[in-house]
């Protein structure tokens, strides 16, 4: 029995070189009357930064501009899609109903890709690489060599043009 794909998230760092990476979850998308759930993760500060922005500014202030950042990312997400339905789909934005769902969630990258995927029943994981090999990667590890490594989902690497 061939998989059915149903529901594909689509993890991004939200950089303009993504845009090739959206075409491929769009085109599984279409091709197979999936659902996409678009995902934007911001890595937390470290704690020594958390404290160091905690003993310049009131708590209160914390907060609130960290609630300013993620409402101007969900923005700019928003205005992105429209402007790839207008551009590339030749659809009027109001009627373009290409992504089911947009996250924007704070953690790790690479854990967070994977919950999330668990959380929404991914069929597939949609995300770009830039395919950096070599001492780096050894010691640190690509958040794509992560994925790939720790999913039980099927996951699409697209090799980004930088």
């Amino acid at each position: 029995m061939l998989p059915e794909i149903k529901k594909i998230l689509y993890a991004t760092d939200l950089e303009e070189h993504a845009r090739p990476v959206f075409r491929y979850a769009v085109s599984l998308a279409e091709r197979y009357e999936a659902k996409i759930v678009l995902l934007h993760v911001i890595e937390p500060l470290s704690p020594s930064a958390q404290s160091l922005v905690a003993s310049v500014l009131p708590e209160g202030e914390v907060e609130s501009l960290r609630d300013k950042g993620m409402q101007r990312v969900r923005e700019n997400i928003e205005e992105r899609l429209r402007k790839f339905c207008r551009d590339e789909l030749g659809m009027d934005p109001s009627d373009c109903r290409i992504v089911d769902d947009a996250r924007v969630v704070e953690g790790g990258t690479a854990a967070t890709i994977l919950n999330q995927a668990r959380q929404v029943n991914a069929d597939v994981i949609v995300m770009g690489t830039h395919g950096r090999a070599g001492v780096s990667e050894m010691l640190l590890g690509s958040v794509a060599h992560k994925v790939i490594h720790r999913s039980t989902t099927p996951v699409l690497l697209v090799p980004l043009r930088t």
